[in-house]
């Protein structure tokens, strides 16, 4: 077997089990890893990131909807908050996805590796809010939601991620348990996953012919198929162990663990970058 496809299972089962323990759809661990693997393979700089966020958007489908649908069976998806989200997710994603084809990948990991290390001190220094119930008149208006919903979607397009950066600390901000802000988290990443994968399948056609011509077979528009089979296998099933341990662990706990992913996450994110080093 090619040693690359042991490197994607192993990254696959280690993203699931943080996707379903953080409701963070796992690609704030995937890109990073990717840009390892697929520059060892020798994939074009120019296409590098971009086929990154595509696949790692792709392999969030599959660990969205394994863990969904675990944080469901606990009751811990609040679906009107994520009905009135999802339309905006979904718009907000495909711009993205736009966006992020006309930009170069480099600063965009720096950016976005500086803004995830932020949001993790600010989660794991500020004082924790022990809320017993959830306090749903806390959150904005539907339209706000939805509004709200459009920005989630589009920067985690742009970075591959699946929204949980943002969302969780929204929905925990605003009255919800972290167990709950986490399950709906979960439960939002699937609009943005399948929204940004086609915005990549697409914009992912106009690249250049001499950098199609560079790539390595299995790769369509800007996701690398046999890469996602790979992942979306192995982060299936670890999905639902990490979403079952996110019910066993106390609220103060999880959040300061979520806190530190974001730290070590936002670092890699930098130091991945090269834009700091050049």
């Amino acid at each position: 077997m090619d040693i690359y496809y042991l490197y994607y299972l192993i990254a696959g089962a280690f993203s699931g089990l943080l996707a379903g323990l953080f409701g963070i759809g796992g690609g704030i661990v995937i890109v990073p890893i990717l840009i390892y693997i697929f520059t060892a393979q020798g994939i074009p700089e120019v296409a590098l990131t971009h086929i990154c966020i595509g696949t790692s958007l792709a392999t969030i489908i599959v660990t969205s909807i394994s863990s969904l649908r675990a944080h469901h069976s606990k009751n811990a998806v609040n679906w009107n908050v994520w009905k009135r989200m999802a339309p905006g997710l979904i718009i907000g994603s495909l711009t993205g996805a736009g966006i992020a084809s006309m930009i170069h990948g480099k600063p965009l990991q720096a950016i976005i590796g500086i803004w995830v290390f932020l949001v993790g001190l600010k989660m794991l220094f500020m004082k924790n809010k022990m809320v017993e119930e959830n306090d749903f008149s806390k959150l904005p208006s539907p339209v706000g939601q939805t509004i709200i919903g459009g920005l989630i979607g589009m920067i985690s397009a742009i970075f591959g991620v699946g929204g949980g950066t943002l969302t969780v600390p929204f929905l925990s901000n605003y009255g919800l348990k972290i167990q709950n802000a986490v399950g709906t988290s979960a439960a939002c990443g699937l609009p943005i996953a399948v929204a940004g994968v086609i915005g990549f399948l697409v914009f992912g056609q106009f690249i250049d012919a001499n950098v199609k011509e560079a790539l390595p077979s299995g790769i369509l528009g800007f996701v690398h198929i046999y890469a996602f089979i790979s992942l979306s296998v192995a982060s299936f099933f670890t999905a639902r162990i990490g979403a079952k341990l996110a019910h066993k662990l106390p609220a103060a706990t999880l959040k300061k663990a979520f806190a530190v992913l974001l730290l070590v996450g936002g670092i890699k994110l930098v130091l991945n970058s090269d834009v700091f080093f050049v």
